[in-house]
């Protein structure tokens, strides 16, 4: 690693492996810096399973056409307004070309899985999931003659006025140093860290659970931004989702979330609702629920449904819990029986006529006269036998990150740093204020990752 070195990248998924392909193939001699173990590398793009693209016609797996203002319309929707309009449409508009580029570099698509809620025409689904384009990538990646060093986790970027001057990491229990011309961050965001989670959120977040990978702990960020490099985004802001509360504390990943909540009544400890489970499309608005959640007492939820809603959404990783009656799934999941008995009462007795209840689209099949309302879905819990499932927080990402420009710069007080980018997970809050939207994460990996491998390659050329 002391050798010459153009391009050093920090970090092991989908943004990083974008970048280190782009800059390898515009003739730089490129190194990533990897913190897991080979067997765990590729960081949260391991748990992915779509990338959502625009695109005008049909194309791939994707069906149709969806639109830069139907798509941009979503995110100003999850992210109420919170984004950076500019780059937000630079990563949608540059999403229709990098699907076949993605695919050029050992991506394969397969059509949208069933139960996954009109994703269809919106997102591009990776067949054998984020592992397999994870793996594909190091092989092209290989190819290109990107070297690898795992176990490697980076423990200083030194910044010296308007530019990087070396890089400090840790590999078989000795410190390293190397002199890259250019560095890119791609090492995402700080969710790991639990003691950071909780200065930042408060004691609640020592029960929230991490979706994703347990070595994205936000040493490289802290560092840079110890340094003074420009900041972005809201360390409470991060990708949460309501998981099921049975799921290890890290590393679960994408199967470990529920998509019942549409077709349920969500409670807390107490046996009450507190949000309109039918607000939208599961696709546009599951990322709220991590949030609320958080909000609850003990940080915890519970999700009831009965026969007729079982098959409805995607299979849960672990069985739920089964009861012939409410009292009896009340007593199982450690709930109040006369409270909950008295919730899924008032609920069934506010839901009016069905016939027009559609599980994929928006019905329109309301309650009347309770608070908060059910606006879609909205059909009596009311055939045995009943399930239910605990819900807990789970954190994919965190939006506090590193500021960047179109061209995936970082920058300090002095201005840009002249051989510093960053791209994914760890600078997503540039786009990302509040929300989510399903896919989105991917989109903003690649495009940037792709932006700064190409800026960096220019550089040290």
């Amino acid at each position: 690693m002391n050798k010459h070195v153009d391009v050093l990248i920090i970090g092991g998924g989908n943004a990083a492996l974008c970048a280190a392909m782009t800059a390898a193939e515009a003739g730089a001699k490129v190194f990533i810096l990897e913190s897991a173990p080979k067997a765990y590398r590729g960081g949260n793009s391991r748990h992915t399973r779509n990338f959502r693209c625009m695109h005008s016609e049909p194309l791939s797996v994707l069906v149709d056409s969806y639109s830069e203002e139907e798509y941009f319309a979503d995110l100003m929707k999850v992210t109420d307004g919170k984004t950076d309009e500019h780059l937000a449409r630079l990563a949608i508009r540059s999403s229709e070309e990098c699907l076949p580029w993605m695919q050029e570099h050992g991506v394969r698509f397969q059509p949208s899985l069933s139960g996954t809620l009109s994703l269809a025409r919106t997102n591009a689904f990776f067949m054998g999931g984020g592992k397999s384009l994870v793996n594909a990538y190091y092989r092209t990646a290989q190819k290109l003659g990107v070297e690898v060093l795992y176990d490697a986790p980076v423990s200083h970027v030194e910044v010296n006025g308007d530019a990087v001057t070396w890089v400090d990491y840790e590999h078989k229990g000795q410190t390293q140093r190397v002199h890259p011309k250019a560095v890119i961050v791609a090492s995402g965001g700080f969710q790991a860290d639990t003691d950071w989670l909780a200065r930042a959120w408060g004691p609640a977040a020592k029960n929230f659970l991490i979706r994703g990978t347990p070595y994205n702990r936000g040493v490289v960020l802290a560092d840079l931004l110890e340094q003074g490099v420009q900041s972005v985004g809201d360390p409470t802001q991060c990708h949460a989702v309501a998981i099921d509360g049975r799921a290890p504390k890290f590393d679960g990943g994408i199967v470990t979330r529920l998509d019942c909540v549409p077709f349920s009544v969500v409670v807390n400890k107490d046996a009450q609702r507190f949000y309109d489970e039918g607000e939208d499309v599961w696709p546009k608005r599951y990322a709220i629920w991590g949030r609320l959640v958080a909000a609850q007492p003990d940080q915890v939820g519970y999700v009831v449904i009965d026969a007729k809603s079982l098959e409805l959404f995607m299979p849960s990783v672990f069985p739920p819990i089964k009861a012939d009656s409410i009292e009896e799934l009340a007593t199982k999941m450690g709930l109040p029986a006369d409270k909950l008995r008295e919730t899924v009462d008032n609920f069934n007795a506010a839901c009016g006529d069905d016939k027009n209840f559609h599980p994929t689209e928006l019905d329109g099949v309301s309650t009347t006269g309770i608070s908060p309302a059910k606006t879609n879905w909205a059909r009596p819990i009311n055939q045995a036998p009943y399930y239910g499932y605990s819900l807990r927080t789970g954190v994919t990402f965190t939006y506090l990150g590193l500021k960047v420009d179109e061209n995936a710069q970082c920058s300090n007080s002095n201005g840009p740093i002249k051989n510093l980018w960053a791209a994914g997970e760890t600078m997503a809050g540039s786009i990302l204020g509040q929300g989510y939207l399903a896919g989105y994460g991917m989109t903003i990996g690649t495009v940037f990752g792709r932006i700064a491998g190409r800026e960096a390659a220019k550089h040290a050329k």
